[in-house]
């Protein structure tokens, strides 16, 4: 498998997202214009040149759109193989060109988010342990952060206190978001108006900054719905999932 880094000069014309195959789509148009601003701050992005769902997305910690005090890490937006590339060693090639690139940077490791049992868009516990990654802080929702360090003397990373125990004080649906996930350009409306139809209270709050992202009541950020100030779920939804989750 080869493999292409998607930059600046090259994003307007490369595939980029990992279940939409339109390059018009709304979907992609928001994510390549959430990638351009990070460029600048050391995000890397490395995807098969094959067309499909194949990439690793990573970014120092300090600028990381999440709540954690890393300083000196790199932090894994996202490491995702599946369809009919899975199973072919791919993940292991993009981990390890992660660590190469962030150990020549001089980082002091690498971090993401999981849980004790795979979640939908979160890294697989099975996978991370067997390429030695531990659980270094875990948050009262049981989303957990992972690390892997390259020197054992060095400070565990861990979330902020505000992320530690999620809770809002506002009723209601509430959903965090981020343009990180290009899906929820599409489907962050369809829930708004399927809401707004049925007289669901509902509240979408899109973070827009990374001081927003690292202060929010979550550890993910880039998906967090809430109900009467408990948290729910990180899990992107349509109009029937969501529904299902309301009348439960």
């Amino acid at each position: 498998m080869e493999y292409i880094r998607v930059t600046r000069d090259n994003l307007d014309r490369e595939h980029i997202c990992c279940a939409i195959s339109n390059d018009r789509d709304v979907q992609v148009s928001s994510k390549k214009a959430w990638l351009a601003d990070r460029f600048d701050e050391g995000l890397v992005f490395l995807k098969s040149v094959e067309r499909g769902k194949c990439f690793i997305e990573y970014i120092p910690a300090e600028n990381a759109w999440i709540p954690v005090i890393a300083d000196g890490y790199m932090y894994i937006d996202c490491l995702w193989v599946s369809g009919s590339l899975k199973g072919n060693g791919y993940s292991t090639d993009l981990l390890n060109a992660c660590i190469k690139d962030s150990k020549e940077k001089g980082k002091k490791g690498l971090c993401i988010l999981s849980s004790a049992k795979k979640k939908p868009f979160l890294a697989d516990p099975k996978f991370l342990k067997y390429k030695g990654f531990t659980v270094c802080d875990e948050a009262d929702n049981g989303i957990q952060l992972w690390y892997l360090p390259f020197e054992t003397d060095h400070a565990k990373p861990q979330f902020r206190e505000c992320a530690k125990h999620p809770h809002i004080e506002e009723a209601g649906y509430v959903l965090y978001y981020t343009s990180q996930c290009p899906f929820n350009a599409r489907y962050v409306p369809v829930l708004e108006q399927t809401a707004k139809e049925n007289g669901i209270p509902f509240h979408a709050i899109h973070i827009e900054s990374r001081e927003e992202a690292q202060n929010a009541p979550t550890p993910v950020t880039n998906y967090a719905l809430f109900h009467d100030g408990e948290y729910l779920t990180n899990e992107q939804m349509n109009d029937k999932k969501f529904l299902k989750l309301v009348h439960e």
